[in-house]
């Protein structure tokens, strides 16, 4: 029964997925006008507007095929993101695969963990085929089984309506824009004024377009910017409504939310180009309400209320509390389409709880999957004591610190 119903809700599910692609190519689209004015900008405040723009359209086509093929393994070695094993954190594995059970994917992605205290995570991957979701260390440790399958199902909804791929290009887009800008203006500033003078002939329109150029190349990557993010706030809510329908415990993910967003942990890694791939901000503020058009995702605190107002678990439920929390009348689904998934029932919690003993066999299997993941060496002394060492140790042998026996490596 829950195979039809999640088939069900997949058709349904189509004409939403298929007008967000839509509007991101023609945001993507956009974006590569925006790289073609920088280009003819530069191009003509150094001696040849044309050939700027042949050159910005050639690096767009490039990037675009980087971001295509090399999208997904740029934004996870950006993040310093390591693929990990089943053994390495059976936990994580055996949620994944729960969740691309209900939702339906061909194929397991592929999992990484990042070292970071920050509870954070995000998808990538060019196609569901080839997909990849990561945690970070401080998610697994203090995320409980429910919260991180409402993490990990809001990302696989990412995968499964195809958010990843145009999420990675326009990443990969959005810092070509702003390399060339900043490298360009810094060219100006400290070396090619008088040149550009002497060459531009030093009229007034000549002048005048200079200007032009100069504004341009300030503004276009706060355009491309703006235009980024708003690929990324709408779908966070398709997200959590699917993750809603894949857990059929929508409070999993509302609670998960939650904790995230008390946290006061930074998180390193993420930069402007790669945060809308994250579940929420890595930049937000404690307390402060991202509701302005340079946040990257929808306000915590309405996510949060829509999941909690949730009378069911299906699409038609999500829409109701959506409509209901934040006083419109927007419909995420076609009603007629929503209505063919009928109705999904809430599920109990699971019995993990949220105890300090379950947050010490959390903090341990993390630990241990990070380990893994580094490659560190284990060296069993007959004490019981097992020693870590790092790649980078050289010794022959080692000291227990317990027993003060000298172990071989």
């Amino acid at each position: 029964m829950g195979f039809v119903i999640c088939g069900l809700a997949f058709i349904s599910m189509w004409h939403q997925i298929q007008s967000n692609r839509t509007r991101s190519i023609f945001l993507v689209i956009g974006m590569g006008i925006l790289l073609a004015a920088v280009g003819f900008g530069i191009g003509y405040y150094f001696g040849s507007g044309t050939a700027g723009l042949v050159i910005a359209m050639l690096i767009w086509a490039i990037m675009s095929l980087i971001g295509y093929f090399q999208g997904d393994s740029i934004l996870l070695a950006s993040a310093r993101a390591r693929k990990i094993n089943p053994e390495d954190h059976p936990r994580l594995f055996n949620v994944v695969e729960e969740m691309k059970i209900a939702s339906g994917l061909e194929k397991m992605p592929e999992v990484y963990i990042v070292d970071d205290p920050a509870m954070n995570a995000f998808a990538t991957g060019r196609d569901p085929k080839k997909a990849s979701v990561a945690v970070t260390s401080g998610a697994l440790q203090n995320l409980n089984r429910d919260e991180l399958q409402g993490v990990v199902g809001h990302e696989m909804a990412h995968v499964r309506n195809r958010d990843v791929l145009l999420m990675a290009m326009a990443a990969v887009l959005l810092g070509t824009i702003v390399m060339l800008s900043w490298y360009a203006s810094r060219f100006m500033i400290f070396g090619g004024m008088g040149r550009t003078r002497r060459s531009t002939g030093g009229g007034a329109g000549a002048i005048i377009i200079i200007i032009v150029a100069i504004v341009l190349m300030i503004l276009a990557p706060i355009f491309a910017q703006l235009i980024y993010f708003a690929l990324s706030r709408r779908r966070e809510y398709l997200a959590d409504a699917s993750s809603a329908s894949y857990t059929r415990y929508p409070e999993g993910l509302a609670s998960a939310l939650e904790k995230i967003a008390a946290s006061t942990e930074q998180l390193k890694s993420a930069n402007q180009a790669t945060a809308p791939m994250y579940i929420i901000n890595p930049f937000r503020k404690q307390g402060m309400s991202a509701q302005n058009l340079t946040s990257t995702h929808p306000p915590i605190e309405d996510r949060i209320r829509i999941l909690r107002a949730m009378g069911g678990a299906s699409y038609t439920d999500y829409t109701k509390a959506y409509q209901q929390v934040l006083h419109t009348s927007k419909v995420f689904i076609p009603p007629s389409e929503a209505a063919a998934v009928g109705i999904v029932a809430l599920r109990h919690a699971q019995p993990e709880t949220a105890g300090k003993l379950d947050e010490v066999e959390r903090t341990r299997e993390t630990n241990n999957a990070l380990w893994n993941a580094h490659n560190f060496r284990i060296v069993q002394c007959p004490c019981g004591t097992k020693l870590r060492l790092p790649p980078s140790y050289k010794k022959s042998e080692i000291k227990c610190p317990h027993c003060g026996r000298i172990n071989p490596v």
